[in-house]
């Protein structure tokens, strides 16, 4: 993953400044775990690029998106959000907080599958702990959701969408940072099995083994 220098939600934009003379503005483990993520190694289908954080969810947070690129295809994207509050979060049972947004089309078969919503947040759970990560107060929905078109679009094959919304607590470790560059390649996992995707070779840095993927789904359709 080339290095990606995005932006705080305090609109700070490099890593390597200082921490603030005034209340220490971005904690130190934070932009260790920020460095964490910009530092993974990931599959070369996967595009990555910093994008703006929310403002109001953490006192303290940064954001990647990404897209399984085949060619011109984007075969799913999604969202990864890294939140930091010093201070602790009841409901998060700790100080970081990873949120997440995953949407791949999927092809007609798999749509009607009427197990796919359990099996794709297994896949998430699954991806954490196929690299042996510890996480806590995992929670989100799965949304199947399906579209048929008429009038001028009527040419257009009917189409289903699969979305992932989750959030998930991070194990910290030295320091009170979590293993965030672990964390991103494991969602990147959940991306490319929801993309189709078959598991990465053997004997690579971000091997998985024992996942099953959805069939790889078409390109986008054009208007």
């Amino acid at each position: 993953m080339a290095a990606a220098q995005g932006h705080f939600s305090d609109h700070s934009n490099s890593a390597d400044e200082t921490d603030s003379a005034e209340g220490n503005a971005v904690p130190r483990a934070f932009r260790q775990a920020v460095d964490g993520l910009r530092s993974a190694r990931l599959r070369p289908e996967i595009e990555v690029d910093p994008t703006r954080p929310p403002q109001r969810l953490a006192p303290h947070a940064y954001a990647l998106e990404a897209a399984v690129v085949d060619g011109e295809d984007d075969l799913a994207d999604g969202r990864l959000v890294l939140l930091h509050d010093p201070a602790g979060h009841d409901a998060w049972q700790g100080t970081f907080r990873l949120v997440t947004l995953v949407r791949a089309e999927l092809e007609p078969e798999m749509a009607a599958d009427p197990l796919l919503p359990e099996v794709c947040w297994s896949w998430l759970t699954g991806a954490l702990e196929a690299r042996g990560l510890s996480y806590g107060e995992a929670s989100g929905t799965v949304t199947r959701a399906g579209s048929h078109y008429f009038g001028g679009l009527s040419d257009r094959l009917p189409a289903t969408q699969i979305e992932i919304r989750a959030s998930w607590t991070p194990r910290e470790g030295l320091g009170g940072v979590p293993d965030s560059a672990a964390h991103l390649a494991a969602w990147c996992d959940l991306l490319c099995q929801v993309a189709g995707l078959p598991p990465s070779p053997a004997g690579s840095a971000d091997t998985v083994t024992g996942v099953v993927s959805l069939p790889q789904r078409r390109g986008p359709q054009q208007p």
